[in-house]
């Protein structure tokens, strides 16, 4: 028998109520309350931090506040960094590139609840990974969307909802966000 976790990872429907989930929440939630309370000249305390909430030796600068479901779901490559009021939904993996820039205020949701109202009301939910590549830079405020992947050097507008791939090397923008432009190599 699966557990509600290894549902949750896999995309399909999954109890978020069960006492595992709540509890990595939690934890998280925890984690966020103590980076976001940090001052800036705390800077070890915020790597412990980081590193507890990510789940291993991370290279990443995150102006706080920032706040997530779980952490360990979310994959940081190197140099990645995340500008003030960034929120990352992660009941399905994150993959975040090299060198990414988060703008403030970005909201990263992997999470999806069913479209049916009577499947609602049963309470599970589900989730669809999303993946950011190297040197992709998000506009402030832009919303990436459940499933999306965003290809390595694109720039995503201020603004923008990301409802679906972005490729490489590609200025996209707007609500639903599209391709404006290729952008020189």
């Amino acid at each position: 028998m699966r557990t509600e976790k290894e549902k949750m990872l896999a995309g399909e429907l999954y109890d978020p109520l069960d006492p595992e989930l709540e509890a990595g929440r939690h934890q998280a939630r925890e984690l966020c309350r103590l980076l976001n309370a940090s001052g800036e000249d705390e800077t070890a305390e915020r790597r412990e931090l980081l590193d507890a909430l990510f789940g291993a030796a991370t290279d990443v600068w995150l102006q706080p506040p920032f706040h997530c479901d779980y952490g360990s779901n979310i994959t940081l490559g190197r140099k990645v960094f995340f500008n003030f009021n960034c929120v990352v939904l992660d009941v399905a993996r994150v993959s975040i590139g090299n060198h990414v820039l988060f703008g403030p205020a970005v909201q990263v949701y992997t999470a999806l609840h069913p479209v049916d109202a009577a499947e609602r009301r049963k309470g599970l939910e589900s989730g669809m990974p999303i993946s950011i590549g190297d040197d992709a830079w998000i506009g402030g405020g832009a919303i990436i969307c459940p499933g999306v992947s965003i290809g390595a050097r694109s720039v995503i507008g201020a603004g923008s909802v990301v409802t679906r791939d972005i490729p490489e090397d590609v200025f996209a923008a707007g609500n639903p966000c599209r391709v404006i432009r290729p952008l020189a190599g």
